[in-house]
């Protein structure tokens, strides 16, 4: 599985201004309703009801919110680096700036989690990381998450 199949470059969003880790749910939850057809209200409800389990910030600067749709036709990814970095409640106390959200239908099963372990691979590599955060535009971002990286594979 690559990050493509994942993820489209309209689905990258370059310099996202949020203050809180609320916030910056609720402004993903609005990009992707444009781009998957939910309501921005249900995606939002779904990702904060995850956070309730535990943060999905991974720790050096990245979280990874996800959550499953009824009815989703394939697990759709959507990237986003913030302006500031926020306070995310990550594993390491650090703040957070990279965000991947991650929604699946509720029937994916093993491939949500498959999903998942790739992007936190990915991410976790600091040359990846380095990348992103240095990346100008959105097609620069689309071109740093579609290349394999050799740890990543």
């Amino acid at each position: 599985m690559s990050l493509t199949d994942l993820i489209t470059p309209t689905a990258v969003v370059p310099a996202l201004k949020v203050a809180s880790k609320k916030q910056a749910i609720q402004e993903l939850a609005a990009e992707a309703a444009k781009l998957t057809g939910y309501s921005e209200q249900t995606i939002a409800e779904i990702l904060l009801q995850r956070e309730k389990l535990g943060s999905t910030g991974v720790g050096n600067g990245i979280a990874i919110p996800h959550g499953k749709l009824p009815k989703l036709g394939k697990i759709f990814g959507m990237f986003a680096r913030l302006e500031k970095p926020i306070d995310f409640e990550a594993l390491d106390g650090q703040p957070v700036d990279l965000i991947f959200l991650l929604l699946a239908p509720e029937t994916a099963g093993a491939d949500h989690l498959k999903a998942l372990a790739r992007i936190a691979r990915l991410l976790r590599d600091p040359d990846v990381a380095q990348k992103l955060r240095e990346s100008q535009n959105a097609d620069a971002l689309y071109a740093v998450l579609a290349v394999p990286s050799a740890s990543a594979a």
